[in-house]
């Protein structure tokens, strides 16, 4: 599987997302959780590996920064703009 490519911006969502992260010294910690997650989806033969800027939504929402709702929203956005 094949990296999203990004384009960065000053005012892309992906920026606003670092932002954050920086502000808050937030960094995302892999859990059981997300192993299980992992090898769930591996084994099914359908491998999703979360891009960089979604574990730090799941970082920022972990530490409490971030709704679930917010995390939908800025997930979209950024998906949005990554979309070739």
């Amino acid at each position: 599987m094949t990296a999203r490519p990004e384009i960065v911006t000053q005012n892309s969502t992906a920026a606003y997302i670092r932002g954050l992260v920086a502000q808050y010294h937030v960094t995302y910690v892999q859990t059981p959780s997300d192993r299980l997650a992992f090898d769930m989806t591996r084994l099914a033969d359908d491998e999703i590996r979360p891009a960089e800027i979604e574990c730090m939504l799941f970082a920022l929402h972990r530490a409490g920064h971030l709704s679930r709702q917010e995390v939908a929203h800025l997930q979209v956005q950024y998906l949005r703009e990554a979309k070739p």
